[in-house]
């Protein structure tokens, strides 16, 4: 049964379950254009293919998505599409949720698995017309505006879909290998403005600037240099000169001893030529430092003062800097070993006690451990004396005119202000002021018994002691103030009183 080409069969009208799809709706009329048999779904798909020739291409060359598609290959068109739904009817039912893109002919992949659909299929066109080739998605991004080349190929010598930064250009394919620093260095400082052609491979034309030699040592920077780093240097200044670097030398920078060109003017290696303005001696010593110093440091010295002179260095002495002893040239001048040569204006005696200051000084200092004995003087050191610091007694220094009497240090300590005279070791001791060994019943002809022992010195001696027998000795003296009895019965008390109290009377006829 065929229907005409004009208007359906009635009959096939009849079975017609919808109408078609807005884009089938000029073929609703001859249900031939579609269908030949409605049971053989090998012969509807041909059909299909024969309008939908795009697809029959995609699907013979397995390309795009119904050409890689095995479920595709297995299926008649209409298991997928099917029509006969209405005029908006979706017959692709195509969901970007769950489209696998990997059936397409562009995978996605890195930063592309990420991007919206709509970035590169646009509205209004088929998802097929999508562009496959970079330069058409990116070519506001490309920092090379076109002078690579536009075609994908080209883009992927360089950049992968993991992102634009991420560069797999093998640079060692070119005429110049990347070592090195180089190999960290971006693209622009070396090819500026994109231009990758004619780019100079001297290191002079991309090193000007940072040439520390200001082109002095001129242009062949590969003679020193490596591209490991300016410092990691390839020439041996050791074994290609006759000035092996030692010690502190190995940390100069060349200029330092390099002011032109090193292989046009030849430097001189005696040590006055490069450190004259080093020079603490100021020449004083000559010119032969390698006699003393090392290119260890000038600090780091050979010359032993302990053994290759008559003045081994000790104590403080190892710490002082030679130009305070050697004034002048050693080798021209000897110097003086005595102690007064360096010490005359430290010497707080001003001479009195000699020249021969080792006597009683060492060289750990001054003041460590003084060997001077105090007591083979006028005045041995006793008691608290012992112990007592120099200056207290010795305030000028000068130790000869100290006095030796004790009211000349303590007449500020003199309690007595002096009324018992100026002969203090008469009850006091060097051990202390405190520890008396004055006897008033021994020494005095007034034995103090009872109360009279309890009393304080000043209660009977108000006055200074001109002599011995200088405070009176009758009971009134003393307590005229005290007598009840206001001189009426005289001043013999002891008639009555005792020592022991005035109240303990005893009557005596």
């Amino acid at each position: 049964m065929h229907a005409s080409a004009v208007s359906a069969d009635p009959f096939e009208s009849l079975l017609m379950p919808g109408p078609l799809i807005e884009g089938h709706a000029d073929l609703e009329d001859d249900c031939d254009n579609c269908h030949r048999s409605f049971s053989d779904e090998r012969e509807e798909t041909r059909l299909c293919l024969e309008c939908h020739d795009d697809i029959r291409a995609d699907v013979l060359k397995r390309r795009g998505f119904h050409g890689h598609s095995k479920q595709v290959r297995k299926q008649s068109c209409r298991s997928c599409h099917t029509d006969h739904q209405g005029r908006d009817a979706d017959i692709i039912k195509f969901n970007p949720a769950t489209f696998d893109h990997h059936l397409t002919d562009f995978p996605l992949r890195g930063q592309h698995a990420r991007t919206a659909c709509e970035n590169c299929h646009k509205k209004g066109k088929k998802f097929r017309e999508a562009p496959g080739r970079c330069h058409a998605c990116h070519k506001d991004a490309d920092p090379h505006r076109g002078r690579l080349g536009k075609h994908e190929k080209k883009c992927q010598v360089c950049h992968r879909e993991t992102g634009w930064t991420a560069i797999l250009f093998d640079h060692s394919l070119t005429d110049f290998d990347l070592t090195g620093k180089h190999k960290k260095t971006d693209c622009a400082s070396c090819h500026p403005n994109d231009r990758y052609a004619k780019t100079p491979q001297d290191c002079y034309s991309c090193h000007r600037l940072n040439d520390s030699h200001g082109g002095g040592n001129g242009k062949k920077c590969k003679k020193c240099h490596s591209t490991r780093a300016w410092d990691d240097l390839d020439f041996d200044h050791d074994t290609e000169t006759d000035f092996p670097l030692r010690g502190e030398h190995r940390d100069l920078s060349c200029q330092r001893c390099h002011k032109k060109d090193p292989y046009k003017v030849e430097l001189k290696t005696g040590c006055v030529n490069c450190h004259r303005e080093d020079d603490v001696h100021k020449g004083r010593n000559g010119r032969k430092c390698k006699d003393c110093h090392s290119p260890k440091g000038w600090r780091h010295t050979r010359f032993d003062h302990d053994h290759d002179t008559d003045f081994p260095l000790r104590g403080k002495h190892k710490k002082a800097k030679c130009i305070a002893c050697h004034k002048r040239n050693p080798k021209e001048h000897e110097t003086d070993t005595a102690c007064i040569a360096c010490h005359r204006v430290d010497d707080v005696h001003k001479g009195q006690q000699g020249k021969e200051c080792q006597r009683c000084h060492n060289e750990r200092g001054w003041q460590h451990r003084v060997r001077f004995d105090h007591d083979l003087t006028r005045f041995p050191l006793l008691g608290l004396h012992a112990v007592t610091p120099c200056e207290e007694c010795h305030l000028s220094g000068a130790y000869r005119d100290a006095e030796t009497r004790c009211h000349s240090c303590h007449r500020e300590d003199d309690e007595h202000r002096g009324r018992l005279g100026l002969d203090c070791e008469r009850c006091h001791t060097p051990n202390s002021w405190e520890l008396w060994k004055f006897d008033h019943n021994a020494q005095a002809r007034f034995k103090l018994k009872h109360k009279h022992a309890k009393q304080h010195c000043y209660a009977c001696h108000r006055r200074k002691v001109k002599k011995v027998a200088s405070v009176p000795r009758p009971c009134d003296a003393c307590h005229a103030a005290d007598d009840a009895h206001n001189g009426q019965f005289g001043s013999n008390c002891e008639r009555c009183h005792t020592t022991r109290s005035f109240r303990d009377v005893q009557l005596r006829r």
